[in-house]
């Protein structure tokens, strides 16, 4: 097993308002996927063929955006600090700053648009 997890879905309300909000905290693209019975799905940029770990945004029946559960901790590239710096702004509301955790980098945790918990990690 090369990592424990694949692949991870944020629930969402509002797709386009979500698509909004992860593209810009995160400089980078969502792919529309399309998919049946009126679920929308939006895939985050990642590199399939490198084995790493992707993701996606979905709006279906029973999924729920959540404060409880499980955390995802988003990539926050060199520094998180500039994808931290865009959550208000793109209408999210960060509830743990930036966060120094020693050898492991940095993380901070924030909700994004349609209330979800989620949060960042960086090595700087």
């Amino acid at each position: 097993m090369t990592n424990a997890v694949n692949w991870f879905e944020i629930p969402v309300e509002n797709y386009e308002r979500a698509k909004t909000f992860y593209t810009t905290i995160l400089d980078s693209k969502i792919e529309d996927f399309p998919m049946p019975n009126e679920v929308k799905y939006g895939i985050f940029d990642y590199k399939m063929e490198s084995n790493c770990v992707g993701g996606a945004i979905i709006k279906s029946e029973g999924y729920i955006p959540s404060t409880q559960g499980s955390l995802v901790y988003l990539n926050g590239s060199d520094d998180l600090s500039v994808a931290l710096s865009k959550v208000e702004t793109a209408g999210g509301k960060v509830i743990m700053p930036k966060t120094d955790i020693g050898e492991n980098g940095f993380i901070a945790h924030f909700l994004d648009t349609e209330g979800n918990k989620v949060a960042l990690h960086s090595m700087e």
